[in-house]
């Protein structure tokens, strides 16, 4: 039984639909942007939330000036949340283009080549904050820059600059012991390694301020066997602590508050709780000549982080023994992020380079033995593309966080086979596959349909029984009904690596032809937004410009490139 005050707690600290999942025990993720982080708990996933106070991603405060301010993080990180699975509310039945953003172009270094690159690319999903009842949303994007952009324009509020292209989705953090408005809201971002793989010092992951654009702290990716120092991956944030695989497979867990940073290798950087776990064997740096990179986003099952790493290993990490102590192999590279699902599996994706057989996704149960962990696989075809030679690169999709009533579990990833494949999460084909290794015979999904897309390295995603694909020939909207009968409904033409997000019918989705897309259902002509600069808003309350920086953000004082 509850007792009053956790009553009266629950509805002035959650409401609605958090505060009903609280008083009916429905799992943390059932709130979807209203998610609530619960305590480790191993006794399964559905006894897992007791929601804790405060909520992670809404808050309601007075800054340090006497304004008045409330913010609800939409989807505060890849794929919104712990498990890897929401997408946004509901997708329309168009594609025409609302609003289009030029993002502009940047160089970057790749091997010894210098290259020009437009747009945003992988995994570049936009997240959405709603700032007293407006929106915004926050984009990296390859003209190195970390962008602020108003929601209903298009038009960007401030910008960052970054050493390099901007790759990866950054990660959104409220800070309820913050002190002053700068760090109340942070965004964590990673960004490419400026081509500096030898220098002592490779600073390309970083706090910014959500509210001012300030930067406010940096880490330092150091070199190990791997041979990029980028980082890729979308940090997971669970009350006051972070955890986040640099892509040199180091495993870090942290403290994002500002006020616990320290200067270290002449950065401030974050207080870190471990900084030692790599995610590779020194036989994998051997065999993958040094691709040992850990690309991929965590996510939790019960009291483990589960981790995908280019070692061809997952991990699991025990958060209440803190260290690794489960670890199942596949040999091949890895770059998408697990995905769990409502029956404590989780998805992993698979190239397939150095592997016997082909890629594809493998369903595993880490409760059990890793020996014992296969579910099934689901392999795609062998294809050269680029400098892949087939298998799967981005995160799978699942419908479990939006599922229609009566509609079977299912999930969704495109191959670099050119193909988009639909299965079932649960029921299995008649036949067998060869798994991955090339050797053993396990059991696979019923596959419900396929549609050739082209290739990508993008991940699709699924919201109720519509699904997005993004693709190099294209993006595509399908619907679907609880028979499986799939049809195309709408194509863009534009190129596209990012994965989209969608709110109240609206895509957001970041292309290679330079553009941020709004798409949806629009009878009004495209607004093109070429502006790349500031701007200030004077507060309808009180008469003040709001805190905006007009133009770019300087480094941080203090830090070496500050210091010239």
């Amino acid at each position: 039984m509850r007792s009053p005050l956790a009553i009266i707690l629950a509805i002035l600290g959650l409401g609605g639909l958090a505060a009903a999942a609280y008083f009916m025990d429905l799992p943390a993720y059932f709130v979807q942007n209203k998610e609530v982080i619960s305590r480790p708990d191993s006794s399964g996933i559905d006894s897992l939330p007791r929601p804790l106070f405060p909520d992670p991603n809404r808050i309601d405060f007075v800054d340090e000036e006497g304004d008045s301010f409330s913010i609800e993080l939409v989807n505060p990180t890849y794929l919104s949340n712990e498990r890897r699975n929401y997408y946004g509310d509901s997708l329309p039945d168009k594609l025409d283009i609302i609003w289009q953003l030029t993002l502009g172009s940047g160089k970057t270094q790749v091997g010894r080549t210098i290259k020009n690159w437009s747009g945003a690319g992988w995994t570049g999903q936009p997240l959405i904050v709603i700032e007293n009842g407006k929106k915004y949303i926050i984009q990296g994007a390859f003209d190195h820059r970390l962008k602020k952009i108003d929601y209903e324009t298009g038009e960007v509020l401030w910008q960052y600059r970054f050493d390099d292209v901007v790759k990866g989705t950054g990660s959104l953090w409220i800070n309820h012991n913050a002190d002053s408005l700068k760090d109340r809201v942070l965004v964590l971002q990673g960004t490419r390694a400026g081509g500096k793989l030898n220098a002592p010092i490779v600073d390309c992951y970083r706090a910014i301020s959500y509210f001012t654009g300030e930067e406010r702290w940096r880490v330092n990716s150091p070199r190990t066997r791997c041979y990029s120092r980028d980082v890729d991956g979308s940090a997971l944030i669970i009350n006051d602590t972070a955890y986040l695989p640099l892509e040199t497979s180091i495993f870090t867990v942290f403290n994002p508050d500002p006020k616990a940073a320290k200067m270290k290798d002449g950065l401030l950087q974050p207080e870190f709780y471990r900084f030692q776990d790599t995610l590779y064997r020194d036989i994998d740096a051997s065999v993958h000549g040094g691709n040992v990179v850990s690309e991929a986003s965590p996510v939790r099952l019960r009291d483990h982080i589960y981790l995908a790493s280019g070692s061809g290993r997952v991990w699991g990490y025990n958060m209440k023994k803190p260290g690794m102590d489960w670890e199942y192999f596949i040999g091949s590279d890895i770059d998408g992020s697990p995905v769990v699902t409502d029956d404590s599996c989780i998805l992993v994706s698979v190239e397939k380079q150095y592997i016997k057989g082909q890629g594809g996704i493998l369903k595993l149960d880490p409760s059990k033995k890793p020996e014992e962990a296969t579910v099934w696989y689901m392999p795609v075809k062998n294809r050269r593309f680029v400098g892949w030679l087939g298998g799967v690169i981005g995160t799978a999709a699942t419908n479990e966080a939006t599922r229609v009533k009566g509609h079977p579990h299912i999930g969704a990833t495109i191959g670099i086979d050119g193909y988009t494949y639909f299965f079932d999460l649960n029921k299995l084909d008649t036949q067998k596959v060869t798994l991955f290794d090339g050797e053993r015979k396990v059991a696979t999904p019923k596959v419900y349909y396929k549609h050739r897309t082209g290739p990508a390295i993008a991940s699709p995603i699924i919201i109720g029984n519509r699904a997005a694909v993004p693709t190099y020939q294209g993006f595509y909207l399908f619907e679907f009904d609880k028979e499986m009968n799939f049809k195309l409904l709408d194509k863009q033409e534009f190129s596209a690596e990012a994965t989209p997000f969608v709110d109240q019918g609206r895509i957001f989705i970041a292309s290679r032809d330079g553009n941020l897309y709004c798409l949806g259902r629009s009878s009004a002509p495209t607004k093109r937004v070429n502006s790349i600069y500031g701007k200030t808003e004077v507060n309808p309350r009180n008469g003040k410009l709001k805190r905006y920086w007009k133009g770019e953000l300087q480094p941080l004082e203090g830090t070496k490139e500050g210091q010239k």
